[in-house]
């Protein structure tokens, strides 16, 4: 109908609707005017043929995305429910969704850019597996199951005739759900099931919508606009009321359990509350006034409205009654200490105990063992929020909710990103590349912000370590090896000759180190296991003679089997600098004992031995977090896929969330073109803000290294070759801009841009350093500037 007014003249489409629909003038004239006032905000109207996807950002600060289309509520539910599934697995958002028969309204927290368009349209083949991942935890189906749950009597009443309180029948239902979980054949789920999926979701209407879509039979247009249209003013209308009866959600503890991940854990190993440095000044004042009616749109324009703010804000002074009531209004009252402070909570910002013991003029010790009775219970939060206060302070869980949201708020408005050639300007000076300071104690900082990295044996040492470590040599690294500081793990085979390897400080060990990749099984695999499990750390020709013997290469190669799937390691690096065709020589006949391969050197040893029984999973996910931010600076998802860290960014995000919000790291936008869930620390936002403008510094590395942007967190510029980011190739960055690419081997040179003789005196430097035998500098497409 909407597509049929909108193509008719305003005369033609009132005649239409006084006919057909039996509307009278004052109708027509509101309804035409609400489709004018539509187009004139998003610039498109919504109908069977044009669907509108609007994004803005609500007076919070916080982006919101309305789906515009006229296809009724049983298809938008089920939509709304994939949708919040697909924005949680790709992009880590806590999406929340609310559908009516006129479209979906996604409210999208603490992310600084909305969804792309393609993130958003879904494929038919998979949107039953997204919806039914996501029913379970819904208020939808919690409702329905306690209905079902109540017709077939598992829900009893205490007394025939008398009706059960609506919150006593979500509570027992909830608790009947969780036991009915765990059988999924349980008759009253699967009644639940069926119902949800066939009477209020119309699944084969939604997979033809998603066909049509894809087909492009129906247009989906993507608008940006400053504020709620009117059709998404109506969605938003109904927002407050979809949540009203959010208990019958069991949200929290069931994503909690999905993600495996120990909240209570997780503060411990944040620490204490001690937002001091997090929260806003002014933002702690703005709530302030909000919460004591001290605004002047807040104050009460009549005796209800009088009522109503009194019974909110409790007890008041003389001066605060004359500053937001009138005399008559005030009426004395008591109540037990416990809620006075409960209600002194609500309707203030931080407090010390001394606040509400002067006010009152009760001792300090009575009221601060009655909010340690409220912060056990949860009715109250205890820790460090304001700088201009001393000691242990208390706020009221929404309280701080809100002033958390408002000054990160304006943390992240502070917080202008830069282009993205500054992050190539960055990594290298947060890596340290060029620092000349040397030595274990140099060693031991590289290695710390390389843990958990897989580097190619044959680059790390030459490429990647000697460029941040002073005068480096090899013993070092064998020091710390042998002497337990260092652990490394085989992360898998690259051909005869190389492989991944992954350093790692033994401390830090047990919770980085990842469980063994498709460990190899054969008999002489399970022998190798089973001496090293019983004799400990053993050299290789022990093990030789313990296994049985035989064709030597055939028993070393299992040894590195074993290796690289992350099983064993050894007490020195000297194995993993020995690999290469040459070390692999073919068995002879010799009367005396010969010196063993090359890569057989040190004492091997199981990594469960040295590791111990590791970490839980939230100790895991917490010191993953904390070693990909030192290693990064600024965190970004392309930055964790680029490495393909195990369970990718959605699985770090609720723990970098949270140390977002205890103050420790900062979230923003703060790389151009990147995503929006961008995390750093601190002192990373400074330094890569800083480097804004061009420095000038020309910089080779190699390909692999993490120093260098291109490849994972920035593109490939575009070029007539083909770069990767391979073991042996390697790079020259100007200013951060990818100015040369030396393949593999040198075998042939791409050129971007203009190239300066100081572009090839670094390239010949790093070349050399890596031993190219051979002419690696060919023709150009553009000549040297200045030769």
């Amino acid at each position: 109908m909407v597509r049929e007014l909108r193509s008719l003249d305003p005369a033609a489409a009132a005649q239409r609707l006084r006919e057909r629909a039996g509307f009278d003038d004052l109708a027509i004239k509101n309804l035409l005017a609400y489709l004018d006032d539509q187009a004139a905000a998003t610039g498109i109207v919504p109908d069977d043929r044009n669907l509108v996807v609007e994004r803005f950002r609500d007076e919070v600060g916080d982006w919101r995305v309305c789906l515009h289309t006229p296809f009724g509520g049983r298809v938008h539910a089920p939509l709304a429910f994939a949708l919040e599934a697909r924005l949680r697995e790709r992009l880590g958002v806590d999406a929340r969704a609310l559908w009516t028969d006129d479209g979906i309204a996604l409210h999208l927290p603490e992310v600084e850019s909305p969804p792309a368009l393609d993130e958003l349209i879904l494929d038919p083949e998979e949107v039953q597996a997204l919806v039914s991942a996501q029913l379970p935890a819904s208020a939808l189906f919690a409702a329905r199951f306690r209905e079902n749950a109540a017709r077939s009597l598992l829900l009893p009443k205490r007394r025939p005739g008398q009706r059960t309180p609506l919150w006593q029948q979500r509570m027992r239902s909830a608790g009947l759900l969780q036991v009915a979980g765990q059988y999924p054949d349980f008759p009253i789920l699967a009644e639940t099931w069926r119902e949800v999926m066939s009477d209020h979701f119309d699944m084969p209407a939604l997979t033809g919508l998603l066909r049509a879509i894809r087909s492009r039979e129906i247009r989906v247009v993507a608008v940006d606009t400053e504020r709620a249209s009117p059709f998404a003013s109506s969605l938003l209308f109904s927002y407050v009321a979809e949540f009203m009866y959010e208990g019958d959600q069991p949200l929290a503890e069931r994503r909690a359990q999905a993600l495996t991940l120990d909240r209570d854990l997780l503060a411990e190993l944040l620490g204490s509350e001690d937002l001091r440095e997090l929260l806003d000044p002014d933002a702690i004042a703005a709530v302030e006034l909000e919460l004591q009616g001290l605004l002047a749109e807040r104050f009460p324009r009549d005796v209800d409205e009088a009522h109503d703010l009194l019974a909110r804000l409790g007890d008041l002074s003389a001066e605060e009654a004359v500053a937001g009531l009138p005399d008559a209004f005030l009426e004395p009252g008591a109540n037990p200490l416990e809620s006075l402070l409960r209600r002194y909570a609500r309707t203030h910002v931080p407090f010390v105990t001394s606040d509400p013991s002067k006010r009152w003029g009760l001792p300090a010790a009575a009221i601060e063992s009655a909010l340690a009775r409220l912060a056990a219970r949860g009715e109250v939060v205890a820790g460090e929020f304001r700088k201009v206060a001393e000691g242990r302070e208390y706020c009221h869980p929404e309280v701080l909710r809100t002033l958390r949201r408002r000054s990160l708020a304006a943390l992240r408005r502070e917080i202008e990103s830069v282009p993205p050639d500054a992050l190539a300007r960055f990594l290298p000076a947060w890596h340290g590349i060029g620092v000349r300071a040397g030595g274990v104690d140099r060693l031991l900082e590289v290695v710390f912000q390389l843990q958990g990295l897989a580097l190619p044996a044959s680059v790390i040492e030459r490429d990647v370590i000697a460029s941040r470590v002073g005068n480096y040599a090899p013993r070092l690294l064998d020091e710390l090896v042998s002497m337990g500081e260092v652990v490394w793990v085989g992360r898998g085979p690259l051909g005869a000759s190389d492989g991944r390897v992954a350093l790692y400080l033994r401390g830090d060990a047990p919770r980085l180190v990842p469980p063994p990749v498709d460990p190899p099984q054969s008999e002489l695999h399970d022998r190798l296991r089973s001496h090293l499990k019983a004799r400990g750390a053993s050299f290789y020709r022990d093990i030789y003679n313990a296994c049985g013997g035989g064709d030597e290469e055939v028993m070393l190669d299992a040894l590195w089997d074993l290796v690289w799937s992350g099983e064993v390691t050894n007490d020195t690096f000297a194995p993993l600098r020995l690999l290469g065709p040459a070390a692999r020589r073919p068995a002879r006949k010799a009367r005396l004992p010969r010196l063993i391969q090359p890569r057989a050197t040190g004492r091997w040893s199981l990594v469960a031995d040295l590791i111990g029984a590791g970490a839980n999973a939230t100790e895991r996910l917490h010191a993953e977090a904390g070693v990909l931010l030192q290693r990064h600076g600024v965190l970004t998802r392309e930055a964790v896929v680029g490495e393909g860290w195990p369970g990718g960014f959605a699985s770090l995000y609720p723990v970098l969330r949270a140390m977002e919000e205890s103050g420790r790291i900062r979230r923003g936008y703060f790389v151009e073109g990147l995503g929006g869930s961008q995390f750093a620390l601190p002192g990373a936002v400074d330094r890569l803000r800083s480097l804004r403008e061009s420095g000038g510094a020309v910089i080779a590395m190699a390909a692999t290294d993490p120093a260098n942007a291109y490849g994972t967190v920035l593109s490939w510029p575009q070029s007539d070759g083909r770069m990767a980011r391979a073991a042996g190739a390697y790079c020259v960055v100007d200013d951060g801009r990818l100015a040369l690419y030396l393949e593999r081997g040198g075998r042939s040179l791409l050129t971007n841009g203009e190239v300066e003789p100081a572009h090839l005196q670094a390239l010949i430097a790093i070349a050399t350093n890596a031993r190219l035998n051979r002419r690696i500098i060919g023709s150009f497409r553009q000549p040297v500037h200045g030769a």
